[in-house]
């Protein structure tokens, strides 16, 4: 009997079960598939029918389907290796985050000790911006005259002095620019304590216990 065209199918298992096993690392080695499909060509060569011959277009077909698989396995190795490597870097980035401020949409205090500590984002300059420093009964504890900002992230800080950081609510923030009011969004500024991964994705656990993604904070101070 003459064998027949090579089934390209199974170069990425063993062949034949005289050989015992294969370990995983030969059975997904593009040189390990390269040289199982020399053996069966050899075979089949040594092994077809005289009169019907492989012709040329077959040989180049199945030539090429071992250059694919063997591609996709190269290609393959390199995406793990890649993957491996975003992994680590992704890792180092988190471990330098902790102690750092994490700047979020919110318009709460980070406290450290007396000191509430905040942060507003204008979408363009203004030429008043003021904070309100608001209590739990909604009364206004405070006001901090910024002056005039230019458009952007603009960090600020608060000393409650003896005032018990548990009777502070939030800030609110009233920002014009020639008489026309200016949109201003609130920030919160707080600390991150700690970095963890979850299904490859970083995730932050700032000071007041919250864990946030990495895509949900603004900016890093």
């Amino acid at each position: 009997m003459y064998a027949s065209a090579i089934d390209t199918s199974s170069l990425g298992t063993a062949v034949g079960s005289s050989t015992g096993s294969t370990s995983a690392s030969n059975a997904t080695d593009p040189a390990a598939s390269q040289d199982r499909f020399l053996k069966l060509l050899v075979a089949q060569l040594n092994n077809q029918d005289p009169l019907n011959p492989m012709d040329n277009a077959q040989m180049t077909t199945q030539m090429a389907q071992i250059n694919t698989v063997s591609g996709i396995q190269e290609l393959n190795a390199t995406l793990k290796g890649m993957a491996a490597q975003y992994s680590a870097m992704q890792a180092l980035q988190g471990t330098s985050l902790i102690g750092r401020e994490a700047l979020v949409e919110g318009s709460q205090l980070g406290f450290d000790g007396s000191v509430g500590k905040g942060a507003i984002a204008l979408d363009v300059p203004a030429g008043e911006v003021f904070v309100d420093i608001l209590g739990t009964n909604g009364e206004r504890l405070d006001t901090l005259d910024l002056g005039s900002l230019g458009s952007g992230q603009h960090a600020f800080e608060w000393d409650a002095g003896t005032l018990d950081p548990a009777r502070v609510a939030g800030f609110s923030i009233r920002a014009t620019n020639a008489g026309q009011p200016v949109t201003a969004t609130p920030l919160t500024r707080l600390a991150v304590a700690s970095v963890g991964f979850s299904s490859g994705a970083m995730n932050l656990q700032l000071q007041d216990g919250r864990t946030l993604a990495y895509d949900q904070v603004r900016a890093f101070m």
